[in-house]
């Protein structure tokens, strides 16, 4: 930890070389995933709920995918970046380093622009928390906390496979964005709207259903089953298949010669 820290603490001082650059970058951030809010504000001005969520519960979903989605992206960025670090030979001095190989991935980029993500979910989690109906209890604060934790590893895990699969191909496959920003962008509404079949590939092969949707229903008494607030923790288990297929990744690497 005390290593990782003074990794954070350089990709800092790094960006606050550049300032201007930096808060401009962010406010980009916030202005494409606003139009998703204005998207969901606009539709509530025409209809009154979406299959019985209300307009809170719909943006209490879409806060924790995007709180998730912005934390892994500040921290797990480097997964994201990995296919570069194949291609250029990077990941030769990396083998040879004492340390493990996920943790000097990690600390190689930090994308602080996603602070501003942040603070927009945390926002609209703000709002729901003092305008919707939800009768809060310490239980629902801390499932609210594991849904933000589960989606966070998930989509952490979901960039851990796309980088895995630059070990077999060198460049990465654009195709994980389904799972990554569509991931995101499913998560604006409950995700059982989508119909049966989305809801059980996103129970089942990618679990973002088990840290949104389940638990929403949970929260929102629809169901009152205490087990599935603890639903999220499905986002956790998504690790392990993800780390063997890195491991195997790792196993089958050859040096780019570069």
């Amino acid at each position: 930890m005390k290593l990782y820290l003074q990794y954070f603490s350089i990709h800092m001082k790094s960006v606050m070389q550049h300032k201007m650059s930096f808060f401009l970058t962010m406010i980009g951030q916030v202005i494409m995933t606003i139009t998703a809010f204005f998207g969901i504000y606009f539709m509530f001005l025409r209809f009154d709920s979406v299959k019985d969520f209300s307009y809170q519960e719909v943006l209490l979903g879409y806060s924790v995918v995007l709180c998730s989605f912005s934390l892994a992206e500040m921290f797990a960025r480097g997964f994201d970046t990995f296919a570069s670090m194949i291609s250029h030979g990077e990941f030769d001095r990396i083998m040879v380093r004492p340390r493990n190989e996920i943790f000097q991935v990690l600390a190689t980029k930090v994308e602080f622009t996603r602070v501003g993500k942040l603070v927009q979910a945390f926002i609209m989690m703000l709002y729901v928390v003092l305008t919707s109906e939800i009768h809060w209890t310490v239980y629902k604060v801390v499932v609210v906390v594991l849904m933000t934790a589960g989606g966070t590893v998930l989509f952490s895990g979901l960039f851990l496979i796309y980088a895995s699969f630059c070990f077999f191909t060198t460049e990465g496959l654009e195709f994980m964005n389904i799972f990554t920003d569509g991931g995101r962008e499913l998560g604006r509404y409950p995700l059982g709207i989508y119909g049966n079949a989305v809801l059980k590939f996103f129970t089942f092969l990618v679990p973002l259903a088990m840290v949104q949707y389940y638990p929403l229903l949970y929260l929102t008494d629809r169901d009152s089953r205490a087990i599935v607030g603890l639903c999220p923790l499905a986002g956790f288990l998504f690790l392990i298949p993800s780390w063997i297929l890195w491991k195997i990744g790792v196993r089958h690497y050859t040096s780019t010669g570069s």
